[in-house]
């Protein structure tokens, strides 16, 4: 595979990317991944290019790019629950920074040097978004319906909120379909966020699948971390690459 790092221009700066496209002329379909709160890392690009390698071109965009380039944190604690906690208090107010005007025109970016590029499919993209990645995905995908089809948003946090401007409030806007994996007893969704975000999107008739994995905690995706959840991990792959195939299926 065609594995680079590259430079993603925003109307903010640049923001760095993973681009990964099979081998061959392609042309490939685009997939977006968004970062957890940890970033780019060794863990993500294993991540990326296991999606890649089913056929797809992926771009990885570091999505706190206004505070550097990755990694921004030394992340060699993730695997102890402490430092872990630690960690994240140190990036917490940088994923505040990111509200939805913000999240909806660095989207635009990356969906713009996405489609330029050599070997990616023209057309809709997927969307994959983890931990803080799902609301984003969740949020591009409501800003640009026309331009991302499909959306898997695993262990997502804030995605219902009381403001005015909490991501459930419009979801329908959405015309693709959405899967939605949610941790077990996660305070960022608690049952009553996953039941208001449930009902929102059956009153918008969106085509979803919304479900809670039980013992999976926040973040039971990244192996790299204090919770990491080996059951998750794979069942998200299996309904992540359910997805793909049905709503943009490689060749």
């Amino acid at each position: 595979m065609d594995k680079q790092m590259v430079d993603v221009p925003t109307d903010d700066g640049v923001a760095d990317a993973y681009l990964v496209r099979p081998d061959g002329p392609g042309p490939w379909p685009g997939v977006l991944v968004y970062q957890d709160a940890f970033g780019l890392r060794p863990r993500l690009f294993e991540m990326v290019d296991r999606i890649a390698e089913r056929g797809y071109a992926v771009l990885a965009p570091n999505l706190l790019y206004r505070a550097g380039r990755s990694p921004l944190f030394d992340l060699d604690g993730l695997q102890d629950p402490a430092q872990r906690g630690h960690i994240f208090d140190q990036i917490f107010p940088l994923i505040m920074q990111l509200t939805p005007d913000v999240i909806t025109r660095d989207s635009k970016a990356y969906l713009d040097f996405f489609a330029a590029q050599a070997g990616v499919a023209p057309g809709p993209v997927a969307i994959v978004g983890y931990c803080m990645g799902g609301r984003n995905a969740l949020l591009a995908m409501e800003a640009y319906p026309d331009q991302i089809k499909a959306l898997g948003s695993f262990h997502a946090g804030r995605v219902v909120t009381d403001g005015p401007d909490s991501p459930h409030r419009a979801v329908g806007r959405i015309s693709g379909e959405a899967y939605f994996a949610h941790a077990d007893n996660d305070g960022s969704m608690t049952p009553e966020h996953v039941e208001t975000l449930e009902n929102a999107l059956d009153a918008a008739g969106v085509t979803y699948r919304s479900e809670v994995y039980e013992d999976a905690p926040h973040g039971f995706t990244m192996a790299d971390t204090a919770s990491y959840q080996e059951a998750g991990e794979k069942r998200h792959w299996e309904n992540l690459f359910a997805l793909l195939d049905r709503a943009l299926p490689a060749r």
